[in-house]
């Protein structure tokens, strides 16, 4: 596993049963607290918190480790942070079940290292657990077996001697895995790497009836590689080989699996799936798990088949390619960074990677368009020369980072138009009057008469800004506020900048207007140094009385917020857009837009330009970020009669969707079924979601099994039957035979929060059908669609509600499916903050999570050019809640135009 910075909270962890109450009832609205903190919910009604999917009581949660089965008890160790809702503090987590469906928390089971002044010098990173059957290990105290937890110990820089590595150590446990002994050999697996961890461990048993021994593999995260070793002892390890980097290899690779499983049931016919996790550069963007289907001999994994890693261009008209050796001979019309001579785009087409960067892929012939010269920090933009849109389809080669165009955004910084309050801040030309002198207070830490500062805040306007980390003498553990005095609005729209943390719970850090002492707008950071523009419609306050507040009670990483040019208009701010992207621009306006994976591997990006037609058009590529990933990469820019395929969907997916990582599966599973649950969040915004006092969740378990098919040996996946024991007794609505017509929608109401729905579509003559869930009166939640003519099936959460708390939430996954005699069959699991698609018998997954809003909760079928049958489709609550069934023929009234 990986983490971005830390910050902890002042929450402690305690233990409680994750069930439930019998009645559903509807997830309240989130609010934004006044400076004291709303009362919390009780657990388990609190908006977003899943119902059947396993969530710690509060803080931070991520990878699963250590799942293991023993004595009729599963055991999910998990990634936690016991002080906070973000990354930190990395120590494992513990919940029980008898049932995987059902999970009671347990007390924390193995703790980061301290040492004697309190300091962190050992996080405790992923890994598994085995039940050392034979005390091999000679850990255990002569009665049960001992359990035996592997895990990367990652030092810290405050380590003695250690600092900075990650290794492997043992944590054994004698009293069924309660309490945990760190063992006092640790490590005992080191290659003095930064970047070697996640370990699984196995026991293997050789074919030929030799002596079975302990195997693991672990990454090394940065080379793409899986290392396996051996060991008869768990404490002794010796190195056996290397997998990788092969398939998929845009980002680290993490969290390592490796399981045996029978053919089509026939256990004289294995085979072995490795399974690696990526981050970023997943099929879905950020996160995902990639897998192998092939052979290992006690020594050696080799896949059966890999992926042709062919970028052949589909055949068209070659709009641009990038092979010249200036940008004169280009035609292109470059702009460039006035700060960064030659930035960022160079004074030609880059031959592969810039000095400092890290291999470039996915390229054709010898140059690319790459904004990467001097390193992240140059802006600027490249055009093309104007063409003919002739062919229904552009394709573009496209990576870099992953930052996203804002529609209606500006590349600049410029404020808006209107009163400019407290002088921006500036004061004087003596040097500038305090937020006192202005007529600000300060409590706590954050004195008035001690800022505004000069430091801190990226794109502040002028020279001073408040910034809450250096208006006090603690930094990020300043607390207090600073509240202006009064002022009349006198205008429809207050902006402002706005950067450093993000936390609009408890502790607060938020951006507060007050109107007769109580918050009428609240706002908190981006968790970003870049200040952007934000606005509040004020026209129903007009001619009020208002007071600006600044509240910082964090004391944690981001523990801050800088604050700049407030401003009263008649229109809102334009947020800058700091984008790194390619574009259609057609009469001066974008009309597609597509960004990179964070990535230096490139890969195909298709727009369907069907109502284009004939137009005149160019390519514009935008490079405005001045931060982390903060560059473009373009090659072949193709007009072409078909879309081309992504190069990552050539690799196997274990999960098409955005929210499904780390996964591992259990150990000593009876029946040998093979079973591992997923992390359900991306890092790309896990620390953002708007979920409080925990955040992250697990997946529903799954079990795994290979069949034959066209003579190829293909994996398949489906929520384990456990499942089923929380399904109510009737369905809450049944149908068949019903015919949704083009652009008419039939609205259900599924009565439940949670649910399983399985639904089978037939095209008839439709183009597209379309499955809503969490959907509101007017149809709009999180929409299931099969494209008939592509045989693509996509998940579109961009009106799935809360979609706005990061830049790369919004938007949608999908993935090719076969459609079989004209129909597709779903399974959909539905809870209060998430939707797994399970497509036919199990061929892709599509996990999400969702942030609904108060009355998103029904279920809209749509159809778009023709007609879609639903043959069948049964909704079932789960937790056992008890519904009135309700018959097709109701379903069929409810049909609307």
């Amino acid at each position: 596993m990986s983490g971005p910075s830390t910050r902890a909270s002042r929450i402690a962890s305690t233990r409680r049963r994750l069930i439930a109450a019998a009645t559903l009832v509807l997830a309240p609205a989130v609010t934004l607290a006044p400076s004291v903190a709303a009362v919390e919910p009780p657990v388990g009604e609190e908006p977003h918190r899943p119902l059947v999917h396993y969530t710690p009581e509060q803080n931070w949660m991520n990878d699963p480790n250590g799942l293991v089965y023993r004595d009729g008890t599963y055991h999910l160790y998990y990634q936690h942070n016991p002080e906070g809702d973000v990354w930190g503090n990395m120590s494992w987590g513990h919940a029980t079940s008898t049932d995987l469906v059902t999970w009671t928390e347990q007390p924390l089971a193995i703790p980061q290292t301290r040492d004697a002044t309190g300091r962190s010098i050992e996080d405790i990173f992923s890994g598994s657990v085995v039940v050392d059957h034979g005390n091999t290990s000679g850990l255990g105290d002569g009665g049960e077996a001992p359990m035996v937890a592997v895990y990367t110990s990652a030092y810290t820089d405050a380590h003695p001697t250690l600092a900075g590595r990650q290794a492997q150590s043992l944590a054994y446990s004698v009293d069924g895995g309660t309490t945990w002994t760190k063992y006092a050999g640790n490590p005992v697996l080191d290659r003095e790497s930064p970047n070697f961890r996640d370990p699984k461990v196995f026991r293997y048993t050789p074919e030929d009836g030799g002596e079975p021994y302990w195997v693991m593999v672990v990454v090394e995260a940065i080379d793409k590689e899986v290392l396996i070793y051996r060991s008869e002892n768990l404490i002794d390890w010796t190195y056996l080989s290397t997998f990788g980097p092969v398939g998929a290899t845009g980002g680290m690779w993490e969290v390592p699996d490796l399981v045996e499983l029978p053919v089509d049931g026939d256990t004289d016919d294995t085979r072995w799936v490795m399974l690696v996790s990526m981050n970023p550069g997943a099929v879905a963007g950020g996160s995902g798990v990639q897998y192998f289907v092939g052979d290992f001999d006690g020594t050696t994994f080799t896949p059966e088949q890999l992926p042709d890693p062919g970028t052949t261009p589909a055949p068209g008209r070659v709009v641009a390619d990038f092979e010249a050796e200036t940008w004169a001979q280009t035609g292109w019309d470059v702009t460039v960074d006035p700060a960064v001579e030659s930035g960022p785009f160079g004074a030609a087409p880059q031959p592969g990677a810039w000095p400092g960067q890290q291999t470039v892929s996915g390229y054709l012939g010898e140059r690319l368009l790459n904004s990467f010269v001097d390193g992240d920090a140059a802006v600027g933009t490249a055009e093309s020369p104007e063409f003919t849109i002739d062919q229904p389809y552009l394709n573009v080669l496209l990576g870099g980072g992953r930052h996203a165009r804002i529609p209606g955004g500006q590349l600049g910084n410029e404020p808006p138009s209107g009163a400019l309050l407290w002088d921006g801040f500036e004061g004087d030309d003596t040097g500038g009057s305090s937020l006192a002198d202005l007529g600000w207070t300060g409590e706590g830490d954050l004195a008035a008469s001690d800022s505004p500062s000069a430091a801190g805040g990226e794109y502040a306007l002028g020279q001073r800004r408040i910034n809450t980390w250096e208006g006090g003498p603690h930094g990020d553990a300043n607390t207090g506020s600073l509240t202006s005095g009064p002022f009349t609005v006198s205008a429809d729209h207050l902006s402002m900048l706005v950067g450093g943390g993000r936390q609009d719970g408890d502790p607060l850090l938020q951006v507060q207007l007050l109107i007769d002492g109580e918050v009428a707008r609240s706002l908190t950071g981006p968790e970003d140094g870049a200040m952007q523009w934000r606005s509040w419609d004020v026209a129903d306050l007009v001619g009020q009385q208002a007071q600006l507040r600044v509240v910082d009670e964090e004391t944690e990483g981001w523990g801050h917020l800088t604050l700049d040019h407030v401003v009263l208009g008649d229109e809102p701010a334009r947020p800058r857009s700091d984008e790194t992207t390619v574009n259609l621009v057609v009469d001066g306006d974008v009309v597609r837009s597509a960004t990179g994976q964070d990535s230096e591997e490139l890969d195909w990006v298709s727009w369907d330009l069907a109502d284009l037609q004939g137009q005149r058009a160019s390519v514009r590529v935008v490079d405005n970020h001045r931060g982390g990933w903060g560059h473009v990469l373009v090659d072949d820019v193709v007009l072409s009669g078909q879309p081309q395929p992504r190069g990552l969907e050539r690799h196997q997916w274990l999960d098409w969707g955005q929210d499904f990582y780390a996964s591992i599966s259990f150990a000593d599973m009876p029946d040998d079924r093979t079973v591992l649950i997923g992390w359900m969040n991306n890092w790309l915004y896990g620390t953002a979601i708007p979920t409080s006092p925990w955040r992250s969740a697990m997946s529903l378990p799954r079990e795994l099994r290979l069949v034959r098919e066209d003579g190829q040996v293909e994996l398949r996946q489906e929520i384990v039957a456990e499942v089923e024991s929380l399904q109510a007794r009737r369905d809450s609505v049944r149908c068949g035979g019903l015919r949704v017509r083009d652009g008419r929608t039939v609205a259900l109401d599924p009565r439940a929060e949670a649910y399983t729905m399985q639904v089978r579509l037939r095209q008839r003559d439709a183009r597209r059908s379309s499955v809503v869930v969490q959907a509101d009166a007017a149809g709009t939640g999180t929409e299931i669609v099969v494209d008939w003519e592509q045989e693509r099936l996509t998940v579109d959460r961009s009106t799935s509600g809360e979609v706005d708390f990061h830049p790369t939430f919004a938007g949608s996954a999908s993935a090719p499916i076969q459609v079989r005699r004209g129909a597709v069959d779903l399974t959909v699991y539905v809870d209060r903050s998430s939707v797994e698609v399970v497509v036919g018998d199990g061929e892709r997954v599509l996990t999400s999570q969702v942030f609904p809003r108060l009355g998103q909760d029904g279920v809209h079928l749509g159809s778009e050019g023709g007609t879609t049958t639903v043959s069948r489709l049964r909704v079932r609550p789960l937790e056992q809640v008890e519904t009135r069934p309700v018959r097709g023929r109701e379903c069929r009234a409810s049909g609307r135009g």
